[in-house]
């Protein structure tokens, strides 16, 4: 409890919070992605889940004061603090080697979703799937015609967000590992977290 500790760069974690507990998540660098899932501990198939969530909310990015709701439309998470702009994503999907290799790749590249499998199995699990992740810092306007684009994040050094599990939850962060588009400005660092009680 108030330890830091690192997500490497091109990595993941996991960790366990008890509901009521607090995960604050820091751009360390303030150009780095996060991709970040939340499943309840007493059933991996319930998760957070952006399909449901923009219903929920009306909107496409969450905020402080926000509620993260699950796949069974219940909230796991709270959107408590957020030091940054306040831009992160939901309509992109974790990347994966099918996504390295429509940008050309050869061969095996780090990615999004091994890291959420790696995170988990690294506790003892196995995730059931890879849900649409909630990519902090992740700037992807949508534009007037409907195109998006991908841009570098504009988060600063040091910046953070302060998510409160509303059950019991496991949530798993990544270091996104993108290199060849300037989500990250192609060169990813790595980031940090610490678990807090909240009041």
């Amino acid at each position: 409890m108030g330890q830091r500790y690192t997500v490497p760069a091109r990595q993941g974690k996991a960790v366990r919070l008890a509901k009521g507990q607090a995960i604050r998540v820091i751009n360390t660098h303030g150009t780095q992605v996060c991709d970040t899932w939340a499943f309840s501990q007493a059933n991996l198939h319930e998760f957070m889940s952006w399909e449901h969530g923009r219903a929920v909310l009306d909107k496409v990015n969450p905020g402080v004061g926000d509620a993260l709701c699950t796949n069974h439309r219940r909230p796991i998470l709270s959107f408590v603090e957020d030091s940054s702009p306040g831009i992160h994503d939901t309509i992109v999907a974790a990347c994966d080697l099918y996504r390295y290799q429509g940008l050309k790749v050869k061969g095996y590249h780090d990615n999004c979703a091994d890291n959420l499998r790696m995170a988990m199995a690294a506790i003892g699990l196995t995730v059931p799937e890879v849900p649409q992740p909630l990519n902090l810092w992740m700037n992807i306007p949508i534009l007037a015609d409907g195109r998006i684009e991908f841009r570098p994040t504009v988060s600063k050094p040091g910046d953070h967000v302060l998510l409160r599990a509303e059950m019991d939850a496991i949530i798993v962060m990544s270091a996104c590992p993108q290199d060849i588009i300037p989500i990250n400005d192609c060169n990813p660092v790595d980031l940090h977290f610490e678990i807090v009680e909240t009041a």
